[in-house]
């Protein structure tokens, strides 16, 4: 604050408490405590301040949205009748100083450590065309509608299908700050994808790599990608149980899986397989998701094309010989309006929130919305003197 000796710094001292109030549309904190506000000089006689910024980098994609705050923030003051903005961008050493600011006390790793207090969900499935996908980008906007901090990897590098089940243009490019990796936002969620990496001509033709390129990328999504502090954080596996799977598992060993399966009996089998990997690294399974569950007709009866009892067979068999039952947490009925929301971007939880399958996930959505991590067994950030 400036000294309050005279009417000019009084003015100024009230424009930055206003400037509080501009948050950063992409790190999602207030500029001022990212040391963006580089200045504020009063001209209390003629009425017209003087507001100094630095953006983050060059060509920011907020600059205008930022500039436009800070210059409606400082005209809401008493007193204040018009602004000039000048803006800057940071230097090497002030960009470096943000982002260890951000980092936090973590210099390397993942931030969703055993220590964290974000829930970790990864959502998986034994096979491919259950619709895992689009049960993972509906349950994290649902959890995001509910009010919750939600972040979503996408994790299935080669079948990446995140970015468009969320509306998020195919040309969009993460924003980076020195080495960290700010993440497109869409319907509350932050989310992150390799699809978001690729050029116009990668995108149409398949990403063809091995084991150890797979665990470097979901490494860093998981270190370099700021996500800010989350409630929630959703990882949408690919289908089976290959190297992303054993890598996520190693990567997160406290992450709790959920099971998508269709209601064949016969996807039982491969569905529980996806299931015993992620126990094999230490997971624990919290349940089991049915989709395509059956189609509901005018009469009020259910057509089950995909045959019925999958999701409960799969529940069974990965409860066997536990301690803990694994519960079936919902089952989704067959819907137009899911396709349609998944073609178009907008998810059926906020499309059609009244139809069957958008009721259905918004259910299971409660039910993992009222979960939170325990503090039991986990150190805390607190000194005895």
């Amino acid at each position: 604050m400036l000294p309050a000796d005279d009417p000019e710094a009084v003015l100024a001292n009230k424009i930055i408490l206003s400037l509080r109030s501009v948050i950063d549309p992409e790190i999602r904190k207030p500029i001022m405590d990212l040391g963006m506000v580089d200045g504020v000089k009063m001209d209390a006689a003629t009425g017209l301040a003087k507001v100094a910024i630095k953006l983050t980098i060059v060509g920011c994609p907020a600059a205008d949205r930022i500039e436009g705050d800070v210059r409606a923030a400082t005209l809401a003051v008493d007193g204040v009748t018009d602004v000039e903005v000048a803006v800057s961008v940071m230097s090497p050493e002030q960009r470096k100083a943000l982002t260890a600011q951000l980092r936090g006390s973590r210099v390397s790793g993942s931030r969703f450590g055993p220590d964290s207090l974000t829930r970790v969900y990864a959502i998986t499935s034994g096979k491919g065309g259950v619709g895992k996908s689009t049960v993972t980008a509906n349950l994290a906007v649902a959890l995001a509608a509910r009010g919750l901090r939600v972040g979503l990897v996408d994790a299935d590098v080669h079948g990446f299908s995140i970015p468009g089940l969320l509306g998020i243009p195919a040309d969009a490019t993460p924003t980076k700050v020195g080495d960290l990796i700010l993440p497109p936002v869409a319907y509350g969620v932050k989310a992150i994808s390799i699809g978001m990496f690729l050029t116009a001509e990668q995108r149409g033709t398949a990403v063809a790599w091995r084991g150890p390129m797979l665990h470097r990328t979901v490494a860093q999504f998981l270190t370099d990608v700021f996500f800010g502090d989350l409630d929630v954080l959703l990882l949408d596996l690919p289908p089976g149980t290959g190297d992303i799977a054993i890598s996520v598992g190693q990567l997160l060993p406290h992450a709790e899986v959920i099971v998508v399966t269709t209601p064949q009996p016969a996807a039982a089998d491969v569905a529980e397989r996806s299931g015993i990997v992620a126990r094999q690294t230490g997971q624990r399974i919290l349940g089991v998701i049915e989709n395509m569950s059956g189609l509901l007709q005018a009469d009020g009866s259910t057509l089950d094309i995909f045959g019925r009892g999958g999701g409960v067979e799969t529940a069974k068999r990965l409860s066997a010989g536990q301690d803990e039952t694994v519960p079936l947490l919902g089952s989704i009925p067959l819907s137009i309006a899911l396709r349609e929301g998944g073609d178009t971007g907008l998810p059926i939880v906020l499309g059609s929130p009244e139809d069957p399958a958008a009721a259905a996930i918004l259910t299971i959505a409660a039910q993992l919305a009222t979960r939170s991590r325990s503090l039991a067994g986990r150190s805390l950030p607190v000194a005895v003197r």
